[in-house]
């Protein structure tokens, strides 16, 4: 399966909504949303608990299905495709951060960033690896399992595995939710390397306006709809920024009502 044109967003979601049964009730989780991220953009998108963060990235990552609307990513719609075809697609082109790192345990670092390619039959060739190695700063842990790394050391490893296919989409939830600020801040800043350097692109989520700041630009969700959407550029500290996005998820609450 092939990749779109260049010319064509690294991902374009087009008015999506996802609702779930609860008993007679429905729950629209994501209501009518649309976001568009370039290739190099690097795109938070920030909102309280059950503003629909969580549940957005799912469907982005193909993980779960739309209600209504799409999600193109390199020009291909992800839910034109079969199950099959869907997960090949994910494995080859988006790369997953999670808070929680999700590592093997049984696994070395090298083997945990090579499990993407490994999955499919491939090996990572050595250049790669050793790109990666060097890059990520894991040469200390290479050989070693998940149980004897610290947990920068342990996101370090999981954004290598998110890497290891060069994907042209790189999805993060709360990917700084088990780090310190040191490290959080050393994990956002790669982010934004890649995007510089490589034309990657980042959909982060989080919950937390201090990591959302690092990003270029900041889509804030409240009840599932897009409240705002800001550039971090326009703002003098992180807290002038807080405040603005705060502000406007209030606001958002405020027409919802």
């Amino acid at each position: 399966m092939g990749i779109a044109a260049s010319s064509a967003p690294a991902l374009l979601v087009d008015r999506l909504t996802k609702s779930f049964q609860h008993g007679n009730e429905t729950i629209e989780a994501v209501k009518d949303v649309s976001i568009r991220v370039n290739p190099g953009d690097f795109v938070a998108v920030m909102g309280p608990s059950g503003s629909g963060k969580s549940t957005l990235l799912n469907v982005v990552a193909g993980l779960t299905a739309p209600t209504e609307g799409a999600v193109r990513i390199s020009g291909l719609n992800l839910f034109d495709m079969s199950d099959h075809e869907r997960t090949l697609f994910r494995r080859r082109h988006i790369g997953l951060v999670f808070q929680s790192f999700n590592l093997i345990p049984s696994l070395t670092g090298e083997e945990n960033i090579s499990l993407p390619l490994l999955l499919g039959g491939e090996k990572v060739p050595a250049e790669r690896m050793a790109t990666l190695i060097e890059r990520l700063g894991l040469d200390r842990v290479r050989s070693r399992r998940p149980d004897s790394m610290s947990g920068g050391e342990q996101q370090r490893v999981a954004i290598g595995r998110a890497l290891v296919t060069a994907p042209s989409l790189i999805l993060a939830d709360e990917p700084t939710g088990s780090l310190d600020s040191v490290n959080g801040r050393k994990l956002c800043e790669s982010f934004a390397r890649l995007c510089a350097e490589d034309g990657a692109a980042v959909l982060m989520v989080t919950h937390n306006p201090a990591v959302a700041f690092f990003a270029e630009r900041t889509v804030v969700l409240h009840d599932g709809r897009v409240a705002h959407e800001c550039r971090s550029k326009d703002y003098g500290s992180v807290q002038e920024f807080a405040g603005d996005c705060l502000a406007h998820s209030e606001s958002g609450r405020e027409a919802a009502s």
